[in-house]
């Protein structure tokens, strides 16, 4: 009875002992059968994937008209090849040095002050306790991101005219003495953009980390107070290190964008008198490109920006990974 009740056990243990290999074809019957079982969830996620490489990925064909005299009247093919020609042209362009101080001077300044202001906005408004307050102060944050900028400007334009409300609180304070045209003038062009900017943008960029400070444990926020921490404290120490990752990953995302100036404001904004202040690589490409009618030459501009974007991201998803250990690949 002992050796056939061992028999049993062994008989029993056996799977558990010396688990079953799984060959190749039933890897691939369990790869289908996961398909089949998420269906719905395959064919939503394979819609995006059909819209992702008919408007992002078939279009990259068109950058080979870089390369290209291309001209409207003829098919790309049949364009000559003119090498490197326009991307010689751009660097020789007299108004480059200008482009890229315009265009570097505001996206700098928008990533030194407009990146930390979501944050810090988001911290503060966490610590918030009306759940009312809180609520009305999110709507009201986040209702100038839902304007376009054809709207917004329109606001802009009239609020700064010679005749707009800006001059009329300024020359009641009696700290100006005639009324300023601010879009006319230069200098004032880039505090225009970069303050319309994050007071448009400031309530929504702050979603993501009002998210993120949402999952940290309220744990560690009652060990903090346990040790004495007070509410600045438990924000330096607990709520920034646990989204420290979120904040990366967005860091990363904004240095890749660094030469994007938000085209659809500049757009509504600059005019021929601020031009020297208001003529970033965007508008550039749109007025070679669109008004201008050189075709591959706004192509090889673009190609240009597309290089230096994914080399900017490279370098801080590197940097990101060896100091916070975050990364987006």
């Amino acid at each position: 009875m002992d050796n056939k009740r061992s028999t049993q056990v062994n008989q029993a243990m056996q799977p558990l002992l010396s688990p079953k290999i799984e060959t190749g074809s039933g890897r691939k019957s369990s790869l289908w059968r996961r398909l089949l079982v998420q269906r719905h969830l395959q064919t939503m996620a394979l819609l995006g994937v059909v819209w992702m490489i008919i408007f992002n990925y078939i279009p990259m064909y068109g950058l080979i008209i870089s390369f290209k005299d291309y001209n409207i009247v003829k098919s790309i093919a049949e364009a000559p090849w003119v090498g490197l020609t326009h991307f010689r042209e751009f660097m020789d362009d007299e108004d480059l040095v200008n482009v890229i101080k315009n265009t570097l001077g505001i996206s700098l300044i928008k990533l030194l002050i407009g990146f930390p202001l979501p944050i810090i906005f988001a911290l503060f408004l966490n610590e918030v306790r009306s759940l009312r307050y809180k609520k009305t102060i999110q709507t009201i944050s986040y209702l100038p991101h839902f304007l376009s900028w054809v709207v917004l400007g329109g606001i802009l334009a009239t609020w700064l005219a010679d005749v707009g409300i800006v001059n009329n609180i300024l020359l009641s304070l009696h700290l100006i003495d005639q009324p300023i045209t601010y879009l006319a003038e230069p200098s004032y062009f880039w505090t225009i953009i970069i303050s319309s900017d994050i007071w448009k943008e400031l309530g929504w960029s702050a979603i993501i980390y009002l998210a993120a400070i949402s999952g940290v444990s309220p744990e560690m926020y009652e060990a903090a107070t346990i040790d004495g921490a007070g509410r600045f404290q438990k924000m330096w120490f607990v709520t920034l290190p646990a989204i420290k990752s979120t904040i990366s990953i967005l860091f990363i995302l904004a240095v890749s964008g660094v030469l994007n100036s938000n085209f659809d404001q500049i757009l509504v904004l600059r005019n021929s008198l601020n031009d020297s202040a208001s003529n970033v690589i965007d508008y550039y490409i749109y007025y070679t490109g669109i008004v201008s009618n050189r075709f591959s030459y706004s192509a090889a501009v673009t190609l240009i920006k597309a290089v230096i974007a994914l080399i900017l991201l490279l370098i801080a998803n590197q940097v990101s990974k060896k100091i916070n250990d975050t990364s987006l690949f």
